[in-house]
């Protein structure tokens, strides 16, 4: 399942977003999408190079509670998942 969606791009590990769990963190590397939907990620803070750390997960598991540039933000697993993220250690 996982493998299906992890991207390589040169030596760079690109896993969605929506794959990552409480208490990880990492770097934005791509934003998926287009139109509204991108510019209101842009705009809430997720840039490429930006650090995301997931918070925790609802208990259905949808909406994300992430914390960005200081805030906390949520957001659906399907809008998650259009953001390419580098896992950080």
């Amino acid at each position: 399942m996982v493998g299906d969606l992890v991207h390589r791009f040169g030596d760079m590990l690109m896993i969605p977003l929506s794959e990552f769990r409480e208490g990880e963190r990492g770097v934005i590397t791509r934003l998926n999408g287009s139109g509204t939907f991108r510019k209101r990620l842009q705009e809430m803070g997720f840039i490429r190079g930006s650090e995301v750390f997931v918070e925790k997960y609802a208990p259905l598991r949808d909406p994300i509670e992430l914390v960005i540039k200081g805030y906390h933000v949520s957001l659906r697993v399907e809008e998650a998942a259009q953001i390419m993220m580098e896992r950080l250690e």
